[in-house]
């Protein structure tokens, strides 16, 4: 979970099912979720139970067997089961920044500290792990001993999440890239 940058919230309201994607961070034990006050998944928070799933794929594994069936990817995926409360005041600034620090380490420091209106429009769900689901898959494609005597290639091709910074257009010349920001994209 702490590898993966978006997870998805289940929840249910007026009897249908809801799947939100929203970031997230992590706080010992407990999952922390954040967003507009105003939001179907903040305002439910605390109404009941709640699955949140995370998933970071390291890699198409399948697209690099040499047989369609054997097509695949590598990847981490955790299900967390839980019931959340809001974040007091006093809680959020401190919530907040472990979010900013855990998408982009050393941002928090760097950035303006949120405003008091903007700390009463955001809400920070907070949500002890109760239990968890978890399932890997890593390792090259598992092709049959006979599809190796093909002329395919099979392997595993890397994903990328990270690419070249690209600043605001809005931005003022001169100002360059921070060190946290170089290290980030390595």
């Amino acid at each position: 979970m702490d590898a993966s940058l978006i997870c998805h919230v289940g929840l249910i309201q007026d009897g249908k099912p809801f799947v939100i994607p929203t970031l997230h961070a992590r706080d010992g034990d407990n999952l922390l979720l954040h967003g507009s006050a105003a939001s179907r998944m903040i305002k439910h928070a605390g109404a009941r139970p709640r699955s949140v799933h995370h998933h970071y794929a390291g890699g198409w594994a399948g697209a690099g067997a040499a047989s369609v069936f054997h097509h695949s990817a590598n990847y981490r995926s955790a299900v967390l089961f839980g019931q959340g409360h809001m974040a007091d005041a006093a809680e959020k600034n401190r919530y907040l920044k472990i979010f900013t620090d855990k998408l982009i380490p050393g941002r928090w420091d760097d950035a303006r500290q949120p405003t008091e209106l903007e700390l009463k429009a955001t809400s920070v769900v907070v949500m002890p792990i109760a239990s968890a689901s978890a399932k890997v898959r890593v390792g090259p494609p598992g092709d049959d001993d006979e599809d190796y005597a093909l002329p395919v290639w099979a392997g595993v091709l890397p994903m990328q999440t990270r690419g070249a910074p690209v600043a605001d257009p809005l931005l003022r010349a001169g100002i360059d890239l921070p060190d946290y920001v170089k290290e980030y994209i390595q």
